[in-house]
């Protein structure tokens, strides 16, 4: 039986990875075997980051909404619940856009759950 060399495809392999861990530090963008965990670190990271984004803005909405309501005189829980309660389906990203960009609409909306 002939010998097979299996090079090209290792240097092939070697090279794509090497190519996405290309601006990480030190001897992660160079060595393979630091680079493959490196990539498989950053990969887990970013999963979780996509996670915890929805989080940190649902939190900035309400911070921003929470703001314009007290500007008129109401308290971000009791605002929700006056949503609820009327029935007004507005969710807190579409409320929180309208309380920076047309505060007169989301003033309209504050007076009616009033």
């Amino acid at each position: 039986m002939t010998r097979v060399k299996r090079g090209l495809q290792t240097k092939k392999r070697h090279k794509n990875l090497l190519a996405q861990v290309k601006g990480f530090r030190m001897m992660n963008k160079n060595v393979f075997s630091r680079a493959k965990n490196a990539l498989m670190k950053a990969g887990t990271n970013a999963y979780i980051g996509r996670k915890q984004k929805k989080r940190t803005f649902r939190a900035v909405w309400n911070v921003r909404i929470n703001n314009a309501v007290r500007m008129h005189g109401m308290k971000y829980s009791t605002f929700i619940r006056a949503l609820y309660l009327k029935r007004v389906q507005i969710d807190r990203k579409a409320l929180s856009n309208l309380a920076v960009d047309y505060p007169t609409v989301f003033e309209k909306i504050v007076a009616f759950v009033k």
